[in-house]
């Protein structure tokens, strides 16, 4: 019984680390790609999301065929709800990302993927769903975590520190052979690649809020996806001929840049949905929020072996600063909600109506 009880203890916490791992590793071959064959960060999510969407029309009436609760998809509330999540989740969200990507390095999606607690709570506090209360234990934890994030993005952006000097033990020889994957960009601008993933980061939590509440007015969450999916493909698409007049990077070839798209387009679209639900049925939907800074470590170990010659330390220590920001952030939220549970014995506290983090059906986005 005990082993049974281990392994189930174990296999889903197993299943985040890998899904966290390998967004990373999916993030630095879109660096590749985007630094080796100039591949155009906007264009890639147009073929990402269109290929996802193409993934995501039968998989969603798979995902939901034993749900005789079907209600009408094709109205305008809520296609007006589909557009605005593809707009916010996507086309801004998603182009800011890779943007992001095309000037800096996988490590700096991972630290400003952490803001997105910090984010959600300052965006809480404009719209009023959340009182600092500093006489609480919660809200005063949360304030502190928010301005840790802060200062990591700020180190982040400002404060490289050295290179990671390059060794090569005996069985690290790889580490000196040619670079068949990059880490940081070749046309590197470091401060706007920050300022573009912490804008992405910004987006992420008002489309979090907009998910949870088309979540309540359609329950088949996998068809709501597949509709925001198209929107955001066309609005992306537009934009990226807006942007690119150069025709011939829509151009694909059978060569690295077509796996990146299709193994992003099938790993977001189908494989991390498919954890992170089976995690959530498990653990509950607030198991996922504590598995998002693991990309730090994974990211740090792969630049500090891999990639040396081009990592910094400061980028990992700042990394590693909007982690600590993460949780503290979010232990704030979870303290808080204790809290007001305990005073009000009600379990759905006004606060907790922002989630943190709904990222199981986002596309790419975690790739970022």
């Amino acid at each position: 019984m005990g082993v049974k009880v281990a392994i189930g203890e174990m296999l889903p916490c197993t299943a985040m680390i890998i899904v966290e791992a390998c967004t990373i590793f999916l993030t630095i071959m879109a660096c590749t790609a985007m630094s080796k064959l100039a591949m155009s960060s906007f264009v890639f999510v147009v073929y990402t999301n269109a290929l996802s969407f193409l993934l995501l029309i039968p998989y969603s009436f798979l995902f939901h065929r034993r749900d005789k609760t079907e209600e009408p998809l094709f109205t305008f509330p809520l296609l007006s709800r589909a557009f605005f999540l593809g707009l916010v989740g996507v086309t801004i969200a998603q182009n800011l990302a890779f943007a992001g990507l095309s000037y800096s390095s996988p490590i700096v999606a991972c630290g400003a993927a952490n803001m997105i607690p910090a984010f959600s709570f300052i965006i809480a506090i404009i719209l009023r769903k959340v009182r600092i209360d500093w006489k609480r234990q919660g809200s005063i934890v949360r304030v502190v975590g928010t301005l840790i994030s802060i200062v990591g993005i700020l180190a982040m952006t400002f404060c490289k520190g050295p290179v990671v000097k390059q060794y090569s033990p005996s069985f690290l020889h790889l580490a000196t052979s040619p670079k068949l994957l990059v880490f940081t960009s070749t046309h590197e601008n470091w401060v706007l690649g920050c300022f573009l993933f912490a804008s992405a980061s910004f987006a992420l939590p008002i489309w979090n809020i907009m998910q949870a509440g088309s979540s309540k007015k359609h329950p088949h969450v996998m068809k709501i996806t597949c509709l925001y999916t198209l929107f955001g493909t066309i609005q992306s698409a537009a934009l990226a001929l807006l942007l690119e007049e150069d025709l011939s990077v829509w151009r694909l070839k059978l060569d690295f840049e077509l796996l990146v798209i299709v193994l992003t387009a099938i790993f977001g679209s189908l494989i991390r949905s498919s954890v992170q639900m089976w995690c959530m049925r498990l653990k509950g939907p607030s198991y996922l929020l504590f598995f998002k800074p693991v990309g730090v470590p994974v990211a740090s170990t792969c630049g500090c072996i891999l990639f040396a010659a081009t990592f910094h330390y400061g980028s990992m220590l700042s990394a590693c600063i909007c982690g600590l920001g993460y949780y503290t952030t979010l232990w704030g939220q979870l303290k808080e909600g204790e809290t007001k549970k305990d005073m009000k014995g009600n379990t759905s506290a006004s606060d907790e109506k922002v989630p943190l983090l709904q990222d199981q059906e986002q596309e790419g986005d975690s790739q970022v």
